[in-house]
């Protein structure tokens, strides 16, 4: 059985701390992305980051899940 990743594996993966008090202020500080941005094009990630939040989406990729429940938390 393969674990699904985490918000924290999401985190380290995007070199963004991944403390649940890092998460928390990184999500604070962006909250409230308009709903006509997607994820991917949303100002404060660099080109790796967005490429990667991209990818993983196209492919259904087994982070599309806690992207997407970043997504959520983000708008």
């Amino acid at each position: 059985m393969t674990l699904m990743p985490s918000i924290h594996d999401l985190f380290e993966q995007l070199g963004l701390e991944n403390t649940d008090n890092g998460i928390d202020r990184f999500i604070e500080r962006h909250k409230g992305l308009e709903n006509s941005v997607k994820l991917e094009h949303a100002p404060f990630w660099n080109p790796s980051q967005a490429q990667f939040i991209q990818r993983a989406l196209a492919e259904d990729a087994e982070w599309a899940e806690v992207i997407d429940q970043l997504n959520t938390r983000l708008r």
